[in-house]
């Protein structure tokens, strides 16, 4: 669980990335949640687009990835949202605050 303080440093961090992924009209499918699932792995810290045309909201398809991928919320603006999970505390990218 993070704390206000470090939600508040990956959010900043998040605020120059660039999305990674969209979700779209075919929603949330097992190739999505793969590629998220790997990106986490790899990155830490994503940020992912929800399409005009697609049934979810952010919030949503935010919360249905965390199910399936396991990691943490850090924000949601308009139809873009962040995700983030903790890779080895050894070889972390990001150092966060206490």
């Amino acid at each position: 669980m993070l704390t206000g303080k470090q939600r508040s440093y990956l959010r900043g961090k998040a605020n120059t990335m660039d999305p990674l992924f969209q979700i779209g009209k075919d929603g949330i499918t097992e190739g999505v949640i793969e590629q998220v699932d790997e990106a986490l792995e790899a990155r830490e810290l994503i940020k992912l687009r929800v399409l005009n045309n697609s049934l979810y909201s952010a919030r949503e398809a935010a919360h249905e990835l965390l199910e399936k991928c396991e990691g943490e919320f850090i924000q949601a603006i308009g139809n873009v949202f962040v995700l983030y999970r903790q890779g080895d505390k050894e070889n972390s990218r990001y150092n966060l605050p206490k």
